[in-house]
């Protein structure tokens, strides 16, 4: 089982990166928490990691701290959520604003992520509410969006819009939202369109 991975990050997108570790790439799927963190290619990186063994595939997700990954453990122990919907959830919102939102019994923002539905947010706020209170003191209210060098500015577009029909919203809606953020003056950056893009969605 493999719970740790450190070493050279030769490729990244916002929903996977490749880690290159003692010439073997591991391929490790991330929420955007953990893709706002990351360096730039050729840079070195640790991830905590939660391997998922299927009869048919061995996945890796990834987490730059350990409780992000513990969130993540808690989120998929809810009957309905899965592994990828786990991913999802955690990049719909910050792990604050998802601790926050179960322990205040907020179904309309969980509901907002895109694949939650009542039934899950319901689940999540009576299996979860008394079990997340530990790591909301803990968890980082923000993440850094400094780290990555912007591409061209419709090739960063493109990444962003990628990344959220990837986790489930409709394109349209998605392109609107990233369309606004940049009229509001956010900078072309893959990291820093998706997060103004995503508190647009979740109004």
């Amino acid at each position: 089982m493999i719970a740790f991975l450190s070493g050279t990050l030769i490729e990244k997108h916002a929903n996977s990166v490749i880690i290159d570790v003692n010439g073997v790439g591991y391929e490790v799927n991330i929420p955007l928490s953990t893709f706002y963190e990351l360096g730039d290619v050729g840079g070195e990186v640790s991830l905590r990691i939660y391997t998922y063994v299927r009869e048919d595939a061995i996945q890796l997700f990834g987490f730059m701290t350990i409780r992000e990954r513990d969130l993540y453990l808690r989120l998929i122990s809810v009957q309905g959520v899965g592994a990828k919907s786990g991913i999802a959830m955690l990049s719909g919102m910050s792990a604050d604003e998802m601790i926050a939102a179960i322990r205040s019994e907020n179904i309309a923002k969980l509901t907002a992520i895109p694949g939650v539905g009542r039934k899950t947010a319901e689940r999540l706020v009576v299996e979860l509410r008394d079990k997340v209170g530990e790591l909301a003191s803990s968890l980082k209210a923000d993440v850094s969006s400094s780290a990555g060098a912007a591409a061209d500015g419709e090739g960063t577009f493109d990444d962003a819009l990628s990344a959220l029909v990837n986790l489930g919203y409709k394109k349209d809606a998605a392109e609107k939202a990233l369309q606004q953020a940049i009229k509001d003056g956010t900078e072309m950056n893959v990291q820093k369109l998706l997060r103004a893009a995503l508190q647009r969605l979740a109004r």
